[in-house]
């Protein structure tokens, strides 16, 4: 290998969600790739199609794969004038993925640590809560912005650290939105089984498509149900900053005005060492 930065791995499996439109694929994992939940990795490759050419065009794609599975899966949309997912989506198995040895990004639940513990009256410290005691972790997505929330939800961690996960995924139409099944059988996976008889409401799943109506959900934007209130209605919890923290992932329209509104009702990211409640990734 010529360039010491990335290795060379293998197309296992290729899906298509939305023929022509959205696939997802998992190639093998080398052995010394470690990541956390909802860091992204940069693939590769060549932009000749001659026999050996080395990998020159580079993407950055989130993990949809948990940070302790055996393979690598990504996520995306094809992009019918772009040079790289179209050339990414005519894969097959057999065919070679180049990821770079280092992963990168900040969309990690750690991004939210407990309050670090407060002096009482009597003057003696108080001991943190732990996380799983009064946090809900709310992911919000648009389109293939899921792909961070499906590793982040396979992760065991998640599970532990949280009292109740939300997920929404915001789309255009029903088609489009993937990993569906797979997210409402997680109740029934043996890790995460015994999870889910303590608390039904473990994980909630709510799907919003801005061009069809779903059933029991209107149609509308994700930040259009976030600014009038039936998110929290249609999830059954409150927005409530001292008790909830936000992720935010998906095109930068949504962020921008998503940021807005979750900031007048008191969410902001960390800063300067003091953990936020809000934690926010561009998937542009």
């Amino acid at each position: 290998m010529t360039d010491s930065k990335y290795t060379r791995q293998t197309v296992t499996e290729v899906r298509s969600w939305v023929p022509g439109k959205l696939f997802s694929l998992r190639v093998t994992r080398d052995p010394g790739f470690v990541f956390k939940a909802g860091q992204f990795a940069r693939v590769g490759l060549p932009e000749s199609d001659e026999p050996g050419a080395e990998p020159t065009l580079w993407r950055a794609y989130s993990m949809v794969s948990g940070p302790l599975d055996n393979e690598l899966e990504f996520y995306s949309i094809v992009v019918p004038e772009g040079l790289f997912s179209p050339r990414m989506a005519a894969l097959r198995p057999g065919d070679t993925l180049y990821v770079e040895k280092n992963p990168f990004g900040f969309l990690t639940i750690d991004r939210f640590v407990p309050a670090a513990a407060q002096p009482a009256q009597d003057g003696h410290a108080k001991p943190a809560p732990q996380p799983g005691a009064y946090s809900d972790l709310w992911l919000l997505a648009t389109g293939t912005g899921l792909s961070a929330y499906l590793s982040i939800l396979r992760d065991p961690a998640t599970w532990t650290t949280f009292r109740r996960i939300i997920l929404v995924h915001g789309v255009r139409t029903a088609e489009e939105l993937a990993y569906r099944q797979e997210i409402e059988g997680w109740s029934t996976l043996p890790e995460f089984a015994n999870i889910h008889r303590a608390d039904p409401r473990k994980l909630i799943y709510l799907p919003v498509a801005t061009r069809e109506a779903l059933p029991g959900v209107p149609q509308a934007r994700l930040t259009t149900l976030i600014d009038d209130g039936r998110l929290e209605t249609l999830v059954g919890e409150k927005l409530d900053p001292a008790h909830a923290k936000v992720m935010l992932c998906g095109n930068p329209a949504m962020l921008a005005d998503a940021r807005k509104l979750l900031s007048e009702k008191g969410f902001a990211p960390g800063r300067r060492g003091i953990p936020g409640n809000l934690a926010v990734e561009n998937y542009w």
